[in-house]
C-alpha cells in the first residue's frame, strides 16, 4: 500500500473531485477512530512497527506500507497494556519481543472521515482501492485538531499495471505526492512532542580539545534530562525500566563525578556526592525485588518441574515486599530533600562551566586527554585486581573487580565514544560486557541465596509454606551451583578482557 498527501490546501471534497479522473465509482463514506500506542521509549516505532486499536480489534502494523502483521480482538486498554496480558496468540508472539516488559502507552487518538474509493476498468472491474482519508488529532478533552488529508492506494491482485498508471497519474498529472510522515507521527508532532518516544540514548557530541569542564556538564545535563524524564514513569510504576533507567543515569552520573571530580568545585562536588549517592540508596531496594519478580519464571525453571508451583508463597512474600519497598522509595522522591538536589543541581549545570579555575585543575584540560588518562588508569588497575583473583578469593573480591569495571564502561560510553574511533571503543566495550556478565551473575546469585534464605520466616507463615520452604532449599543450592561456574568463567572472560593484545590497543589509543 502507498500512502500520498494531496496538493496543499487541498479539502477532502476537493481532493476527491480532482481523483475523479480516475475513472472511479461513487465513493462510500465512512469514519474511523484509532488509538496507537507505544512504549515510552519508542520501540515500536524504532523497530518500524505500530500498535493500533479500533473497533474491539488491535493490530501490530508495518508502519511503512500498513501492512497488518498480527490482529487480536481484545477491549481497548483503560491503561498501560504489556504483552504478556494479550491472549495467547500470533499478536503476543509477535508483540513480546518487540516491547519486552515494557508497557505500551496510549500515544495518540485519531478520528477520520474516510471516503473509499474503487479505481475501475473499461469492463468496470475493480483494479485500484483508494480510501481519501481527513484524520484529526482527538484530546482527552474531546478536542479535534485537524491533520492533513492522506490517500491510501492498495492493489488489488493480478492488476499491478493499473497501479502503476494510477501511481503515475496522481504524482505526475494530479499533484498528489508520497507522504513524508505517517500518521501516527504527525498526530504526535501536533502533541507537541517528538515522535519515537523518549530515548534513554545519550547520543551526545563532544570534540576532543573541548574543555573539560563543558564537556562534563553537557554530559551530567543529559544523564539529568533522563533522570526527570524517568522520574514520573518511576513514580507511577508504570513498568519496571523507567525506575531502571532513572538507577542507571543515578550511577552514571556519580561516576562522572568520580572520574572528573577535578574539573569540579570540592566543596559543591562533596555536597552532590553525598546527595546522587542518597539518591541511588532510596530506589535500591526496589529495583532489586523488581529484578526478583521479573526473574522469577527462571528460579522456577531452577528447581525440578514438580516443584515450580511450590514456589508461590515466595513470589507472594516478594510482591508485597517490593509494593512496600515501592512506597516507601516514592515518598523519599516526594521529599524536599529530593525536590532540592533536582533544583540544585540544574542550577549547578548551569554554572559550572563559568565557576573560578583555581581550584579545579582539570576543568580546562581537553576531554579527550583527560578522559584517556582515566581510562588507562581504571584499566590497569582492573587488571592488577582481577590477576589477584583466584578460586579462593571472596565474593567481595569479584564484587569490587565488578563494580570498577562499571567505572570502565562509564567512561567508554559517555567519553571515549563521542571521541574515539568505534572499532577501538565497541570491541573493548564488548570485551569488558563479557566480563561484567559473568561478574554481575557471581554477585547476583550470591545476593539471591542470601535473599531467600532471609524470607524463610515469612514464606513458612503462608498456606503451603512447608512446600515452599522445600523448593526454596533447592532453589538455593542451584543459585549456589551457578555461583560456582560464574567463578569459573570468570577465568576465560578475564583473559579476553586482559589480553595482550588488548593491553596494547587500550595503550596505543588511550596514550
Amino acid at each position: 500500500m502507498a500512502e500520498y498527501l494531496p496538493p496543499d490546501e487541498m479539502t477532502l471534497e476537493a481532493a476527491g473531485a480532482v481523483l475523479s479522473a480516475l475513472a472511479i465509482e461513487d465513493p462510500a463514506e465512512s469514519e474511523s477512530n484509532r488509538t496507537f500506542y507505544d512504549t515510552f521509549d519508542g520501540l515500536l516505532h524504532a523497530g518500524g512497527l505500530g500498535f493500533v486499536w479500533e473497533r474491539g480489534r488491535a493490530a501490530l502494523i508495518e508502519q511503512a506500507t500498513g501492512r497488518e502483521l498480527a490482529t487480536t480482538a481484545i477491549a481497548q486498554p483503560a491503561g498501560p497494556l504489556f504483552a504478556s496480558e494479550l491472549p495467547p496468540g500470533p499478536m503476543r508472539d509477535a508483540l513480546a519481543p518487540v516491547s519486552g516488559v515494557r508497557a505500551l502507552l496510549e500515544l495518540v487518538n485519531v478520528r477520520s472521515r474516510v471516503l473509499s474509493l474503487r479505481v475501475l476498468d473499461d469492463q468496470r472491474k475493480t483494479v485500484v482501492r483508494l480510501a481519501l482519508e481527513q484524520p484529526a488529532l482527538v484530546s482527552g478533552a474531546g478536542d479535534a485538531t485537524a491533520l492533513r488529508p492522506r490517500l491510501r492506494v492498495a492493489a488489488v491482485r493480478g492488476y499491478g499495471a493499473e497501479l502503476e498508471r494510477v501511481q503515475r497519474r496522481l504524482e505526475h498529472e494530479l499533484g498528489f505526492r508520497p507522504v513524508d510522515q505517517t500518521l501516527v507521527d504527525e498526530a504526535v508532532c501536533a502533541t507537541g512532542t517528538a515522535p519515537g518516544g523518549s530515548s534513554s540514548k545519550l547520543d551526545v557530541q563532544l570534540g576532543y580539545n573541548q574543555r573539560a569542564d563543558e564537556a562534563v556538564a553537557v554530559m551530567l545535563r543529559r544523564l539529568f534530562e533522563v533522570i526527570e524524564a524517568n522520574r514520573e514513569g518511576t513514580i507511577a510504576d508504570i513498568d519496571t525500566e523507567f525506575l531502571h533507567d532513572f538507577r542507571v543515569s543515578v550511577r552514571r552520573t556519580r561516576a562522572v563525578q568520580r572520574e572528573m571530580k577535578l574539573a569540579f568545585p570540592p566543596v559543591e562536588l562533596a555536597h552532590f556526592r553525598i546527595e546522587f549517592r542518597w539518591l541511588q540508596q532510596i530506589t535500591g531496594d526496589s529495583r532489586d525485588l523488581d529484578v526478583y519478580v521479573l526473574e522469577f519464571d527462571e528460579y522456577r525453571a531452577m528447581v525440578p518441574p514438580w516443584m515450580g508451583g511450590d514456589l508461590d508463597p515466595l513470589l507472594r512474600v516478594l510482591l508485597d515486599r517490593r509494593d512496600q519497598a515501592h512506597r516507601e522509595m516514592v515518598r523519599e522522591l516526594h521529599s524536599d530533600r529530593a525536590s532540592k538536589l533536582r533544583t540544585q543541581w540544574d542550577s549547578f549545570l548551569e554554572a559550572l562551566p563559568s565557576q573560578p579555575q583555581e581550584d579545579r585543575p582539570d576543568a580546562t584540560r581537553a576531554i579527550g586527554e583527560l578522559a584517556a588518562e582515566r581510562i588507562r588508569k581504571v584499566y590497569s588497575r582492573m587488571i592488577k585486581m582481577g590477576q589477584a583473583i583466584d578460586s579462593t578469593s571472596p565474593p567481595q573480591d569479584y564484587h569490587e573487580l565488578r563494580k570498577k569495571g562499571k567505572e570502565l564502561r562509564y567512561l567508554l560510553e559517555l567519553f571515549a565514544a563521542p571521541i574515539y574511533p568505534a572499532e577501538v571503543v565497541k570491541p573493548m566495550v564488548r570485551a569488558l560486557k563479557g566480563l561484567q556478565d559473568v561478574l554481575g551473575r557471581h554477585q547476583d546469585r550470591e545476593v539471591q541465596v542470601a535473599k531467600v534464605r532471609s524470607l524463610r520466616d515469612d514464606v513458612a507463615a503462608l498456606p503451603g509454606g512447608p512446600a515452599a520452604l522445600m523448593a526454596m532449599g533447592v532453589l538455593v543450592e542451584r543459585l549456589g551451583e551457578d555461583e560456582r561456574v560464574a567463578r569459573r568463567d570468570f577465568a576465560q572472560r578475564f583473559e579476553a578482557f586482559s589480553s595482550r593484545s588488548q593491553r596494547a590497543l587500550v595503550k596505543e589509543t588511550f596514550n
